[in-house]
Parts: C-alpha cells; structure tokens; sequence
C-alpha cells in the first residue's frame, strides 16, 4: 500500500459513486482515511471542501479537496500512475470517457425511473433500461470492447469501475421492483462482464452486502410509497434543491437525497 501522502476519503456507505471512488483507491493500493457522511445531513467537512454541490464523495489530498466521482477517479489515475486504469492511447481514452458520460447521462437515470416508477409508468421504465443495455451489450459484441474480459482489458479499468459501481443495484432493483432487467439470454455479454467483476477481490471489499443493500433500498421505497402520486412525480422530474418549506417539501428533498445514493 502506497503511504506517500495523506488521503482522507468522504463518502456514504450505500452511494454508488462513493464505491468508485474506493473502488479506485484500492486497485491503486492507497492508504486513505475514511469518513462517513449523512447524505441528508451533511457535516461541515463535506460543505466546506464541496460548497457547490455539497454531496459525497470528496477526496483529500495533503489537504486538498478533489470532488464529483468521474473528476477524482482521473485525478487518482494521473496522480499515481502505477495500475493505470485509464488506457495510453487518447482515442482510447475518449472512447472511455464517452461511455462514462452515456452510464451518467443515460443509463444511470434510466435505472433511476425504475426504482421510481409507479403503476403504467414501470414498464416503460424497464424497456428503457434494456435499450440502454443493448447498447452496452453491442459494443461488448461488435464495438470498441470486442474480445475483452472488462472494459478495460484484461484488468478493471475506469470504465468497469463506472459501470460496475452501479449495476449491483439491478439485482437489488429486480427483487424489490419485481421486475427483471438483467436477462442473461437478452445480455449474455453483458451479464457475464457483471458476474466477472462482482468475483474480483477489490470490488467485494468495496461494495456491501446484497441482504444490507436490499434492506436499504426497500425503506428508500416504502418513504416513496407513502407519499402522494404527485410528490413522487415531483421526486422523478426535480431533482433535490436543498430548499424544504414544509414537511411534505423536507420528505422529498430527504427521498431525492437517498435515491442518488442508489443510481449509477
């Protein structure tokens, strides 16, 4: 383990973008301290290094505060060279940081809807979620990944940490919601890429237990239900703010909080 500098590490135990991070920071060997945030509440250590978002994870570096997961995961990767997980070559780098942008802006949210969905709205949210995937399983067939054992070669790389910090809830998200999203007949590729680095020793010290994940995603979802029709609507399409005027508004800044915790 690399102890050249002093890391310390903000993050929450259940948000996805915070196992990237640690995710990273173990493929690399780093020695880090580790803070653990209220993701509702946040402590004057988070609002101090990330006053523009206020959200987890944060990293710090001799002292200096690195924030948003993509921005630290490369920050890591340039700071300590060795286990790259970035490839050499720039085109290859962008063809990464493409489909890191399509997990965020497309994927991610999509996988959201579900969780969110109510009545009619969850079957729609389930076949965007396989049009996402088919574009994954594409590329792992034909594209810029053929032939590989992760995305990043032979080893995990950035875009398998992405990906993979993530797609755990899929399986959480099918026990909960009923539904399935992962077929291994529809997504062969896909679904043994998953099942690859779910085994890899790094990623089952970084991510919780599936019975810790369901229990946290099941209250996530009986606080949804308890609400009206139209407060989850407003949970769907409206971000939180950090703005509550009534109980109400504070129910759904709290659920919009939680339920970023547990998306790609």
């Amino acid at each position: 383990m690399d102890q050249s500098s002093s890391l310390k590490f903000l993050g929450s135990w259940a948000d996805s973008h915070t196992h990237r991070v640690r995710l990273a920071l173990e493929l690399k060997g780093l020695v880090f301290e580790y803070q653990e945030e209220d993701l509702v509440n946040p402590s004057p250590d988070l609002l101090r290094h990330n006053p523009i978002y206020k959200k987890v994870p944060a990293l710090l570096h001799d002292g200096r505060a690195v924030v948003e997961s993509l921005v630290i995961l490369q920050y890591i990767d340039e700071t300590w060279t060795d286990k790259p997980i970035m490839p050499a070559d720039p085109f290859e780098r962008a063809i990464v940081r493409f489909w890191c942008h399509f997990a965020d802006d497309k994927l991610g949210p999509a996988v959201g809807l579900v969780f969110s969905s109510v009545g009619d709205g969850q079957k729609a949210a389930v076949d965007g979620v396989h049009e996402n995937l088919k574009l994954l399983e594409r590329e792992l067939r034909d594209g810029a990944f053929k032939g590989r054992r992760f995305f990043g070669g032979d080893n995990i790389g950035l875009l398998d940490i992405v990906l993979g910090c993530g797609s755990y809830w899929l399986a959480v998200f099918e026990e909960v919601m009923e539904v399935k999203l992962v077929d291994p007949d529809t997504f062969p590729l896909f679904h043994a890429w998953l099942r690859d680095f779910e085994e890899q020793k790094e990623v089952k010290e970084t991510i919780p237990p599936i019975d810790k994940l369901l229990k946290y995603a099941r209250g996530i979802r009986q606080m949804m239900l308890s609400l009206s029709t139209d407060t989850i609507t407003t949970i769907i399409g409206a971000p939180a703010t950090g703005n509550t005027t009534s109980n109400n508004d504070a129910a759904v800044e709290e659920i919009g909080l939680l339920q970023e915790s547990i998306v790609l």
